[in-house]
């Protein structure tokens, strides 16, 4: 079985835009976390937080390419270490197709659907989330999914 789930969207800036919402500690809390510890780049150890679930995670920067590619890991304090690689292609007119894949998660866990479906739906919130932000500055669409 399969358990990579991947989740794909056009976004109508360049890819250095769209780049930068990500790694950029004071652009991230615009339509993902409330915040990033610091700016992500290869070998750091990222602090993110959510303050309106009171959670906060740790991601280990892997692998990352100006404009073309970030990957991290990230649940390894829960023994369930996943692996995501999102990866940003310049399209027509200067915007970007930004794919995000996450693997890693356990066949053999009885949850592995559910889980699966669970983070298909979070990448393809937290991708609506960065398009309404870097295209039109809509800051408020984060942490609105109810569960």
């Amino acid at each position: 079985m399969n358990t990579e789930v991947t989740a794909k969207m056009k976004i109508l800036k360049p890819t250095n835009v769209v780049f930068e919402a990500i790694v950029d500690p004071e652009k991230i809390g615009n339509f993902w976390f409330s915040s990033s510890s610091q700016r992500w780049e290869r070998g750091k150890e990222v602090i993110l937080k959510y303050d309106e679930y009171h959670a906060e995670g740790v991601i280990n920067v892997l692998e990352l390419k100006e404009n073309k590619k970030i990957a991290f890991s990230w649940g390894e304090e829960h023994n369930e270490e996943t692996f995501v690689t999102i990866i940003l292609k310049e399209s027509d007119n200067g915007s970007t197709i930004i794919e995000v894949s996450e693997s890693g998660l356990k066949e053999e866990d009885p949850e592995v659907v559910n889980k699966m479906m669970g983070q298909k739906e979070g990448w393809v919130y937290m991708l609506s989330c960065l398009k309404c932000y870097v295209e039109n500055d809509i800051n408020n669409m984060r942490a609105s999914l109810i569960h």
